[in-house]
């Protein structure tokens, strides 16, 4: 049996350590490029905050419907079939989650090189070198990767905090001219405001993973909704604020053209040792990112497994450390194989997208199950069903707007995930009964 370690402290650093890695040092410029004025901006991210906060109360309550692990496909599962919850996972351990890995381990040895220069491969093998320690890591125990988990979510927040105020404290207001003149060559509609908030909305990425350690997390029907609903609004206040920061620094104009805003910024104020403190802090943030993605992909295989769709061994609990260490082991081989072969680039952009389809699945499930007997959660979402449905709209765009905008490489990512139903008639034949559940208890 799993080993129930993590508590609410340990599920919002999860929450939050896994949303904050990288993106918020680059996408500010994209979303302040796409629209006309700082207050459409702060609106965008305000927007993108509100509408994770919708799914973050989607999957609480349907967490503590079946607080057991694996998260969005137990969900999957229970609102429709094992063949729609296995082409999640099928997606999530051949491209999704493990091409999140290997990307965030790419952008953490890209920032070590700062600090400790090295060409392509050296950067590979500090790349390689952070997936082999986390993965030994929470091989070692639950508590072990909460505990890691929690020291680098709170250290990179007290970072933030510490550079927004060195920001605010050490720079003279930015010349609000351009804004001004932005907003009058191009005023804001509908569709600019839906495409920053796209771009918003995947800044936000990673916050269903806390559901995948429900089977690890004390009393998960009271501590997941907690930590999701505390977790995003933490994240929220702190990409407005680190938002509010840049225009305090640099112009609207030179946020837009920035391709690191957050160490132009830094380098305004500070010079030289900007580049750094931010270099550091990326590490440290994309190192704690990092460590919550290895942590909680494993606990949908180990489902998986339990379910016969995938191989038993996978669903082996360690006796001593009791974790899922084969299904651990297993993610961090192919990880570190995407990394060593630079194939999870082309993976990973043409499938990221497609996980909106299961998050609007996920939403249109929960409208399912609230209509059958027997579903008890011990959580119910507020604003029941507009709060769904706003979602099920958005994540709609989401997937649309992709594909309007890259039918080819869209279409090879949806051909990716399909061809996992196939494999999921295949293994039907000869899949293995599943296992019991284990006991639900504190």
């Amino acid at each position: 049996m799993l080993s129930r370690s993590i508590g609410l402290l340990g599920a919002t650093a999860l929450v939050v350590g896994i949303i904050i890695g990288a993106s918020i040092f680059v996408q500010p410029s994209v979303i302040t490029g796409g629209v006309p004025s700082e207050w459409a901006a702060y609106a965008v991210w305000i927007a993108a905050g509100v509408l994770t906060l919708f799914g973050a109360l989607i999957a609480a309550e349907l967490a503590s419907a079946y607080p057991h692990a694996g998260g969005v496909y137990v969900f999957l599962r229970e609102a429709f079939t094992p063949g729609v919850a296995f082409l999640w996972g099928w997606a999530m351990f051949w491209t999704m989650h493990t091409g999140i890995i290997a990307v965030i381990a790419m952008v953490f040895a890209r920032y070590v090189a700062f600090f400790i220069p090295a060409g392509d491969a050296g950067q590979r093998a500090y790349a390689v070198a952070a997936i082999v320690a986390l993965t030994a890591i929470n091989c070692a125990g639950v508590r072990q990767g909460s505990v890691v988990q929690t020291a680098l979510t709170l250290v990179k927040v007290g970072a933030m905090v510490a550079i927004v105020g060195v920001l605010f404290a050490l720079a003279p207001l930015s010349d609000s001219a351009p804004t001004i003149a932005r907003a009058a060559a191009a005023p804001l509609t509908v569709h600019t405001f839906a495409l920053a908030l796209v771009a918003g909305l995947f800044a936000f990425g990673g916050w269903h993973m806390v559901t995948y350690a429900a089977e690890e997390t004390r009393s998960p029907e009271r501590t997941i909704p907690r930590a999701l609903v505390i977790g995003v609004s933490i994240v929220t206040l702190s990409y407005v604020a680190l938002n509010a920061a840049y225009f305090h620094v640099l112009s609207p104009a030179a946020i837009a053209k920035s391709t690191r805003v957050a160490a132009d910024a830094a380098d305004a104020v500070l010079g030289r040792g900007g580049a750094a403190m931010m270099s550091l802090l990326v590490v440290v943030s994309t190192l704690g990112a990092l460590n919550g993605v290895v942590l909680a992909g494993p606990r949908a295989y180990l489902a998986m497994a339990r379910d016969g769709l995938l191989v038993r061994w996978a669903a082996a609990i360690h006796p001593r450390f009791r974790t899922p260490h084969r299904a651990i082991l297993m993610q961090g081989a192919w990880a570190v194989l995407l990394v060593s072969t630079g194939t999870y680039r082309v993976l990973f952009t043409r499938v990221v997208y497609t996980e909106w389809i299961f998050f609007a699945l996920m939403a249109l499930g929960l409208i399912r199950l609230r209509r059958r007997p027997g579903y008890a959660p011990a959580y119910r979402v507020w604003g029941y069903p507009w709060i769904p449905v706003v979602f099920i709209v958005c994540s709609a765009y989401v997937v649309l707007n992709q594909i309007a905008s890259d039918p080819r490489e869209s279409l090879i990512g949806l051909l990716l995930v399909a061809i996992g139903w196939p494999v999921y008639r295949f293994w039907l034949r000869n899949a293995s009964p599943p296992l019991p559940l284990p006991e639900h208890a504190d």
